[in-house]
């Protein structure tokens, strides 16, 4: 789906975590925050493969319970093809894309 900017903006809400991944080609590093910008949790660290995914997904999830939020906005930064694998799992288990995953995917978990 493609969004402008400010439909993108008004995704955004109390109610979200907002989660950004480093892509690598083996270790992906990710951060949660809320819709203000302050660091929710600690960093993690997970595997290109489907157990880091599964990892990642619990730990998102652990945050989003800790912190009432209701839904979760991954950003990905696509270095190479390394994201492919994050972002078809992603799609597998719920998660809906934006105009690219390179911008962003959008879970109401």
């Amino acid at each position: 789906m493609k969004y402008t900017q400010n439909e993108k903006i008004l995704q955004v809400t109390e109610k979200t975590l907002v989660v950004g991944v480093d892509i690598a080609k083996e270790i992906h590093v990710g951060r949660a925050f809320d819709f203000r910008g302050v660091e929710l949790g600690k960093r993690i660290e997970f595997e290109n493969r489907k157990e880091g995914m599964e990892k990642f997904l619990d730990w998102a999830n652990k945050i989003m319970k800790a912190h009432g939020k209701e839904n979760v906005i991954v950003g990905i930064e696509p270095t190479g093809h390394y994201w492919l694998c994050f972002e078809q799992y992603l799609r597998e288990n719920g998660y809906k894309s934006g105009e690219t995953c390179q911008e962003f995917c959008v879970s109401n978990l």
